[in-house]
C-alpha cells in the first residue's frame, strides 16, 4: 500500500507564511503528477498547486504569485510554500500523488489525511 501524509498546517495571521509537507511511503516504483488541494467549509475540493514528473507547475489564479509547489523524486517528498497568505486561503489542504507500484503497472491515486490551515485577520 501506499501512505500520503501532510504536515505543516496550523493557524498564522494575515500576511504570514507557512509551508506544507506531504510524504509519500510504501511500495512506490515512482510518481507522476503530484498536487496540492483544498476544501474551504461549504465549497468544494479545488485543485491549489500541481506539479509534474518535468517539473512543470500550474497554479489556481488565487494563489498564483503566492504559493510555490516543489518535490523532492529522491524523497518521495512535495512541499508547498503559502506566503502572504489571506483568511480565504483558510480550508484543510489535502495532498493527492499518482503513484506506480511497479515498473509496468499502472498509476494510482492516493489522498493524503488533509491538514488545517487557518488565516486570521
Amino acid at each position: 500500500q501506499v501512505q500520503l501524509v501532510e504536515s505543516g498546517g496550523g493557524l498564522v495571521q494575515a500576511g504570514g507564511s507557512l509551508r506544507l509537507s506531504c510524504a509519500a511511503s510504501g511500495t512506490i516504483f515512482s510518481i507522476n503528477f503530484m498536487g496540492w488541494y483544498r476544501q474551504a467549509p461549504g465549497k468544494q475540493r479545488e485543485l491549489v498547486a500541481g506539479i509534474a514528473t518535468g517539473n512543470t507547475t500550474n497554479y489556481a489564479d488565487s494563489v498564483k504569485g503566492r504559493f510555490t509547489i516543489s518535490r523532492d523524486n529522491a524523497k518521495n517528498m512535495m512541499y508547498l510554500q503559502m506566503n502572504s497568505l489571506k483568511p480565504e486561503d483558510t480550508a484543510v489542504y489535502y495532498c493527492k500523488m499518482d503513484v506506480r507500484r511497479q515498473a509496468s503497472g499502472p498509476h494510482f491515486q492516493y489522498w493524503g489525511q488533509g491538514t488545517q490551515v487557518t488565516v486570521s485577520s
